[in-house]
C-alpha cells in the first residue's frame, strides 16, 4: 500500500520577499521583484536587470565567521529551511535522525563566490580567501542543511539544471515511499552569478525590460534567484507528532524530451507526456486538475511547446484553466525555480487563491489559454499540478492535493 506523503512545513526566499507570509503577499498583490542588478557588475550585458533578493541581512542569520564561509546560495537555503523547519514544529529530537534526510536541487550553487575568488586572485588587489571555494560543490547547500538538522537518511543532490529543485521534491518524496525515510528537507536554493547571467545572455533568452510569459510582447526570462525548501513527511509520522499539513504530495512525472540541448520539442509532446506520467502516478484525471503552475519562462519557445502541451492533456478544458506564471514576479530562479514555485502552488491550495501572471497585455494567438492575467483570483482548487522544464529536456511534473483526513 503506498504512503500518504503530506507537506508540514514551508520556507522561502525570494526577490519579493524573504519569508513566506512576504513571499506569499506579494504574489497574490502581483509585484514584480524584477530589479537592477548588484551582486556583479551587468553593464557588459544586453540587460542588467533580474529578480535580486534585497533587504535580507546576513549578519541577522549568521555570525561573521558563517558569513565569510557561507556562499549566497548557501545562506538562502539555510535561511529557507530554518523557517520550514521550524513551521513544521520539528528539531532533533522531534524525530528519528536516522529516519530523515535530505535532498536539495542545485544549479549555479556558489559560484558567485567562486568568481570573487579568481576575481580577487588576478587582478591581485586583495588576498583570495580561500573559505570562498569551500561551496564550489553543488552539494555544499545539502550538506549545510544536514548538518544544521542533523539527519542521518538519505542525503543527495539533483542537478537536472532549471528542473532541480522539482526533481529533488519527487525523489524525497521516493524516499519515503521506499520505507527509507519518515522526513525529508527538500527543495531547492540558487543564486545570481555572472557565469550563468552571462550564458543565457549571450543566448539571447533574457529580456531587458520585464519577464512576460504568454505575451507577445515577451524577449526571454528574467534571471532570478532565492531559495523554496518544503518539508515533506509520511502521514502516519505526522499526525503523530500533531504537525501542521498544508497540503497531500500525490505523485509527480520525470522524463526526456531527447530532443535538443536548449530547445524544447516544440509540438509540446514531452510538455504533455510528463505531465500525463505525473497524474498517472497521483491517480489524479485531468478534469480534477483545478490550476497549473506553469514554466512559464517567457521565452518564445518554451511558452508556446507548454500551451501546446497542456492542450494536448486536457483537450478544451485547458482553456477553462487558471494557470499562474510566478515567473513574471519573482523571475527564472534556475536551480531554485521548482521549489520556491511547489511553495507557491501549495499556498494555493491552502488559500484558495491562484496568483497572477503579471506583465500580461498582449494576447499571443499561439498562447491562447487563461493565464490569469494581472489579478490573482479565489477558486476552490482541490488538485494542483507545477510543471519544471530545463535544457536538455529534462521535465518534471508535480502533483499537490488540499489535504482531507
Amino acid at each position: 500500500m503506498r504512503k500518504r506523503v503530506v507537506i508540514t512545513g514551508l520556507g522561502v526566499v525570494s526577490a519579493v520577499g524573504n519569508n513566506l507570509p512576504e513571499f506569499w503577499n506579494s504574489l497574490i498583490e502581483g509585484k514584480d521583484g524584477t530589479k537592477g542588478i548588484t551582486v556583479f557588475d551587468p553593464s557588459a550585458y544586453r540587460t542588467r536587470i533580474a529578480a535580486e533578493v534585497s533587504h535580507l541581512d546576513p549578519e541577522a542569520h549568521f555570525s561573521k565567521k558563517e558569513i565569510r564561509r557561507l556562499s549566497r546560495c548557501d545562506q538562502f537555503g539555510l535561511i529557507a529551511f530554518r523557517e520550514g523547519w521550524k513551521s513544521a514544529h520539528l528539531d532533533q529530537d522531534s524525530c528519528d535522525q536516522e529516519r530523515g534526510g535530505v535532498v536539495i536541487g542545485a544549479g549555479s550553487g556558489g559560484i558567485l563566490s567562486v568568481e570573487k575568488y579568481f576575481r580577487d586572485f588576478y587582478q591581485g588587489t586583495k588576498r583570495s580567501s580561500p573559505s570562498l571555494l569551500i561551496s564550489y560543490s553543488l552539494a555544499a547547500t545539502t550538506d549545510h542543511i544536514a548538518i544544521e538538522s542533523g539527519l542521518k537518511g538519505p542525503r543527495t543532490t539533483t542537478a537536472t539544471v532549471c528542473s532541480s529543485s522539482s526533481a529533488s521534491i519527487g525523489v524525497a518524496y521516493e524516499m519515503i515511499q521506499m520505507g527509507l525515510a519518515d522526513v525529508m528537507v527538500t527543495g531547492g536554493s540558487d543564486s545570481l552569478c555572472e557565469v550563468s547571467f552571462s550564458g543565457f545572455s549571450s543566448l539571447k533568452l533574457v529580456d531587458p525590460e520585464s519577464c512576460k510569459p504568454f505575451d507577445k510582447r515577451r524577449q526571454g526570462l528574467v534571471i532570478g534567484e532565492g531559495a523554496g525548501i518544503l518539508i515533506l513527511e509520511e502521514l502516519e509520522h505526522a499526525s503523530k507528532r500533531n504537525a501542521p499539513i498544508h497540503a497531500e504530495f500525490l505523485g509527480y512525472g520525470i522524463c526526456a524530451d531527447a530532443y535538443h540541448l536548449t530547445a524544447p520539442e516544440p509540438n509540446g509532446e514531452g510538455v504533455a507526456r510528463v505531465i500525463r506520467i505525473a497524474l498517472g502516478h497521483a491517480e489524479v484525471s485531468p478534469d480534477e486538475v483545478d490550476t497549473i503552475n506553469a514554466h512559464g519562462t517567457a521565452t518564445l519557445f518554451n511558452d508556446i511547446a507548454e500551451t501546446r502541451g497542456i492542450k494536448r492533456v486536457f483537450g478544451e478544458r485547458a482553456k477553462e484553466i487558471p494557470i499562474s506564471g510566478i515567473k513574471s514576479m519573482v523571475g527564472h530562479c534556475l536551480g531554485s525555480a521548482g521549489g520556491i514555485e511547489a511553495v507557491a502552488t501549495v499556498m494555493t491550495l491552502e488559500t484558495g487563491i491562484i496568483p497572477p501572471t503579471i506583465h500580461y497585455e498582449a494576447p499571443d494567438p499561439l498562447c491562447d489559454l487563461n493565464y490569469t492575467p494581472n489579478q490573482s483570483i479565489k477558486k476552490d482548487v482541490r488538485f494542483a499540478i507545477s510543471n519544471s522544464f530545463a535544457f536538455g529536456g529534462n521535465n518534471v511534473c508535480l502533483v499537490f492535493g488540499k489535504y482531507n483526513k
